[in-house]
């Protein structure tokens, strides 16, 4: 990572709403990855919402592949990618229930209860 143009951020990187444990204990990012957000994070954010300009080429490219995400190709751009994917994407929720309706297992059982009466 150090012949890359990219700035570094002013301040480390950090997204404690939606990784509160780091981005690498979240299980998401490898060590790499982490180590690409916390030190360019900062600069890539500011480049996306436009309150840094860009200073070279690079940076120019990364405002481009915001735009067209498949033109990305750096390791910083792809890193970025994902970490908007998962933090602004929803997030999937699997569980290990094979209905679809969570009421379908309470109605199937609602019909045999046998209320008595004293």
């Amino acid at each position: 990572m150090s012949e890359t143009e990219f700035r570094h951020g002013k301040k480390r990187f950090y997204d404690t709403n939606k990784f509160p444990r780091g981005f690498a204990k979240s299980g998401d990012f490898t060590l790499l990855e982490e180590e690409i957000l916390t030190l360019f994070g900062d600069t890539m954010l500011a480049l996306e919402t436009g309150e840094l300009l860009p200073t070279n080429s690079e940076e120019k490219h990364f405002l481009r592949v915001l735009a067209h995400p498949h033109k990305a190709k750096s390791k910083l751009e792809q890193v970025w990618l994902k970490y908007i994917r998962l933090a602004r994407g929803r997030r999937r929720f699997h569980t290990l229930n094979g209905c679809k309706r969570a009421g379908s297992f309470r109605e199937e059982f609602e019909n045999d209860l046998v209320l008595e009466e004293d």
